[in-house]
């Protein structure tokens, strides 16, 4: 897989070199055997450096990558016997949201995603990963049934946004939202919410609820789109990056916020470049989480969920004093 993302050059120039020594196969003299050995090092140290030194804005772009791996993706790695159910029982079946039965390890466990597309007509097929309010209701009636048989719930969120077309508000986008943001604090089974790539606005929000929200290492999660952010502050969204900076919107500063609980890691380069390994992180930290939610008493495991959102938020009070005095 190249490496075509702007902050890349440096790597794509030496697998350029790599490439080039690669080709002569069995014709490679001794020293140019040792060359290539450290051209690869150095491309293995140089990604190293840079994947670990990301800004928000570049982390943005590697969670947009076109072949980082979706929610189908995921299931197909790490999940036995998927079952995908359809439908809200009210309009239609939204392709943007998959969701349906499987097996994680021993046990059968409820998913539910946000699903993307790869090439044109797949795009439109999911509406880029943009729920309309059945994909909601979807949602809504799975955890309903999780809860019904007592099916862990697993949510994998990847989506720009909620869709904002006219015909979405008519429908009743924000109620679905809303509906889903209602019940999910008082279902009587776990709940894990993972970041797979991007989380924006009350698209994400809608299904993110949870006991446990994990973020993998290069993922986002955000309250509005840096270019949307940018548009609302400075009326200009060549502005993102500096949006994206000011959002704190990576995986390491959430933590540190206590928004999300856990960071996965990622494969070397990001999970675009090793779908399996990336998929392997997620059922580990998967396993461990559903083990240790499933020890908690039914009572106890809701009032801990209630309290998670509750503590959301610090407040500097001599930050606060301080803006008063200067009205803002």
């Amino acid at each position: 897989m190249p490496y075509d993302l702007d902050f890349e050059k440096p790597l794509a120039e030496l697998e350029k070199k790599i490439n080039g020594l690669q080709r002569k196969g069995e014709r490679l003299k001794p020293d140019e055997t040792k060359q290539l050995q450290s051209l690869e090092n150095d491309l293995r140290k140089r990604t190293e450096e840079i994947y670990s030194n990301l800004t928000a804005w570049q982390t943005v772009q590697v969670a947009r990558h076109k072949n980082r791996p979706y929610t189908l993706d995921y299931i197909k790695h790490i999940c036995d016997d998927f079952f995908e159910l359809h439908g809200d029982r009210s309009f239609a079946d939204d392709h943007a949201i998959v969701a349906g039965t499987a097996r994680l390890g021993e046990q059968t466990v409820m998913l539910i995603g946000h699903q993307k597309g790869r090439d044109m007509k797949e795009q439109q097929y999911r509406n880029l990963g943009m729920p309309h309010p059945e994909g909601y209701r979807k949602a809504y009636r799975m955890m309903q049934q999780a809860e019904k048989f007592g099916f862990p719930i697993i949510n994998l969120i990847d989506t720009s946004g909620a869709s904002p077309a006219l015909v979405d508000e008519e429908r009743g986008q924000s109620e679905a939202i809303a509906s889903c943001l209602y019940l999910m604090p008082r279902l009587r089974v776990p709940i894990l919410a993972i970041v797979i790539g991007e989380g924006n606005s009350g698209g994400a929000l809608a299904i993110s609820i949870a006991d446990r929200i994990l973020m993998f290492e290069h993922s986002y999660y955000t309250v509005a789109a840096p270019e949307a952010a940018a548009n609302i502050i400075w009326r200009d969204a060549g502005q993102a990056p500096l949006a994206a900076e000011g959002q704190r919107i990576r995986a390491k500063d959430l933590l540190s916020f206590k928004i999300v609980d856990e960071v996965i890691p990622e494969p070397l380069g990001g999970a675009h470049r090793n779908h399996h390994l990336a998929a392997e992180a997620l059922k580990v930290s998967l396993l461990r989480n559903l083990e240790e939610l499933k020890q908690l008493p039914t009572d106890e495991l809701l009032a801990k969920r209630y309290e998670k959102f509750r503590a959301i938020g610090q407040f500097d009070h001599e930050v606060l004093e301080t803006n008063s005095e200067i009205g803002v």
